[in-house]
Formats: C-alpha cells, structure tokens, sequence
C-alpha cells in the first residue's frame, strides 16, 4: 500500500464520539476547501457502521457549504429505517455549527432478480499500457501543488488530461482507468467508500471539454453541487475499473456529467451522475 492510499484508509476510519455521531478529519494539504469525494466517502462510511444488514446499492448528496479543511469534520447519522430489504441512512457533515454536505444513503440485502446491462462501449487500450497520470504531467510536474503528487488513485486517461490539453473544443467524454493505488481489505463498504471518493476527481471536467476551457484559466470557476451513485455489482476497488465520463448538457451556469464504471471484465458496476456549478468569465480581448 503507498503512502497516499494509506493516508485514505486513515481519513475513511471515522472516529466514533457518541452514537450516531462520528468524527471526521482532512489532511493537512493546505487546500482552499475539502475535496468533496473525501467528504462523500467519510459520510458513506458513516452511515454504513449504523447498518447491520445490506449493502449500499445508492447514494444522493448535496454540496451545501465549502468545507474547512483546518477542523474536524461532525458526521450526524439519522436512522431512518430498518427494514428486512432495505435500510436508509441520512447523514449531515457539520462545521462551525452549520450543515456543509448532506447524504441520504440506501443498503440493501442480495437477492436475485432479473438481469442486464448496457456493453461497455468501444475498444479500450490495457491500463498496465497507458502512462500513469504523473507520467503525462511530467511538464508541468514543477507547477503542481504537492497534494496532486502523491494521490490514493491510480488514474490513467485513455485520450489523455483534459485540462491540460489545449487542443481546443472536444467532444464532452473522457475515459480513465482507476484503482486504489495498493491492495485494499476484503470490506465491500470500504471498496464502497474508495470509488465514491475516486469518483468525484474528474466528473466536472468532463463539462469543460466542448468549451476548450481549464481549470487553470483565470475566468473559470466550478464546484460539485451535488452527486449521485448507484452501485450495481460487486467490484474491488484496486482492481482496475474503467470509468466512462460524458456531459450531455450545461446551461444556467449548471453543468450535467454522468459515468459509467465498468470492472475490467465488462461488467457495469456502478452508476454516477453529478451536476456542478460552472462559470466561465469572457476572456479579455488580446492587446
């Protein structure tokens, strides 16, 4: 396990205060604000040690406030039902007395049913292939805050980094390879818990791609505003998972992205959709 993965488990192993009641923490990696899939991941495991029975099958969310990453963070479970198939949890993540990230959470017990499910589209190159994404930012690895070098995830872009491309305007959809960068224990919420963190670090950017826009450009602003998952089959979250990201609209200052996580067999693993808040200034007309 590196350094990075270890440092998640870490931050994913809520301390438990009063019933119902955990405490959370961020680390020290001098952000602005918390990374919203640390807070979606920690409010997952929340509400997963107050469930006996089940697996989580989906999750809703909302971003309501910034989080400080100097305090700890309040994890406040509700219980709201127990029932023999399905439990759901609401969690509210509180700082300096005000909600800043809302989940409601489903568990449900294995039963069989009906199946099917959509093929993973086009041919995709072996991730063991592609260039790790430090690799392709070797030129501007300099420039990169120390966070972004050492990460839990191994991610490796099947068209290549989006935000540093200046390509100009491309189709609004991205593949990326990902898995926990080390091996993981046999914990089907932690798994859970990884893949919800995962799954917010590149959804939004998806969004930019049409316009020709990065988040390094002085007019552009965003952030998740909410973010929804479903999860489907079985899977390990350091194994590879191949995760197919588009965005079918933006207008209001909202953009839409969806993803499709597939395990490296094919099978669709788990559904994800976001929409963020994206602003993008006019650019000042060259002197």
């Amino acid at each position: 396990m590196t350094q990075a993965l270890d440092a998640l488990l870490r931050l994913l192993d809520l301390e438990p205060i009063e019933v119902n009641i955990f405490r959370g923490v961020s680390p020290k990696e001098r952000r602005q604000q918390v990374f919203g899939g640390q807070v979606a991941g920690q409010a997952l495991v929340a509400a997963g040690r107050t469930v006996e029975r089940g697996t989580v099958h989906s999750l809703h969310a909302y971003f309501l406030r910034p989080g400080d990453p100097t305090v700890p963070i309040l994890y406040e479970v509700d219980r709201i039902r127990d029932g023999r198939s399905f439990t759901t949890r609401r969690v509210v993540a509180i700082q300096h007395g005000q909600a800043i990230f809302n989940l409601s959470a489903s568990f449900h017990v294995e039963e069989p049913g009906i199946e099917h499910q959509v093929p993973q589209l086009g041919d995709v190159p072996d991730p063991e292939s592609l260039p790790t994404l430090m690799e392709m930012l070797e030129p501007i690895r300099d420039s990169l805050p120390e966070w972004y070098r050492t990460r839990p995830i191994d991610l490796r872009y099947v068209e290549g980094v989006p935000w540093v491309l200046r390509e100009g305007p491309r189709p609004p959809h991205q593949r990326m390879w990902i898995r926990a960068d080390g091996s993981l224990p046999d914990d089907p919420l932690l798994h859970a818990c990884v893949v919800a963190y995962a799954s917010d670090m590149s959804l939004l950017d998806t969004a930019l791609m049409p316009h020709g826009l990065k988040w390094s450009d002085a007019n552009v602003m965003g952030a998740s505003l909410d973010h929804a998952m479903w999860f489907h089959r079985p899977f390990r979250a350091d194994q590879w998972l191949l995760y197919d990201q588009e965005s079918p609209t933006a207008c209001g200052a909202r953009a839409l992205s969806r993803g499709s996580i597939f395990t490296a067999d094919g099978r669709l693993a788990v559904t994800v959709v976001q929409e963020g808040l994206l602003r993008s200034t006019p650019r000042p007309p060259s002197p």
